[in-house]
């Protein structure tokens, strides 16, 4: 399984200092289906700790996500901000890891190429 965040996800996560290492530990969870909630059509929300702040007070991130498959970390939000993605927020989510999980690797590796998604690396 590899590990990708969109290029829009990983300004997100640098501007709230989450770090890879975290991404990592997050998927690793969720591979072993630890995580907060499940909206199905492969849609997870995991919480992930900022630098020096615990998990329940801290960010949420959304990722795409199905055994066998790519983990993808697609959308990020602060708890303080909002307390959960809206219906549509939930819909577009969905269309877009449909769309995830249709590529080759092929073409996951031209995106990659392209800086359109970026592999998650241990730091």
């Amino acid at each position: 399984m590899r590990i990708i965040k969109t290029k829009t996800f990983c300004k997100w996560a640098m501007k709230n200092e989450i770090s890879d290492k975290r991404l990592l530990i997050a998927a690793q969870e969720i591979a072993n289906d630890i995580y907060e909630a499940n909206y199905g059509g492969g849609i997870i929300k995991k919480r992930v700790a900022n630098k020096g702040r615990g998990k329940s007070g801290s960010t949420r991130t959304i990722v795409a996500f199905k055994k066998g498959k790519n983990c993808y970390f697609i959308f990020g939000f602060e708890k303080n901000m909002k307390d959960n993605i809206s219906t549509n927020e939930e819909r577009a989510l969905k269309i877009f890891a449909k769309s995830l999980f249709a590529y080759s690797d092929k073409e996951i590796a031209g995106l990659l190429d392209s800086g359109s998604l970026l592999e998650v690396r241990d730091e």
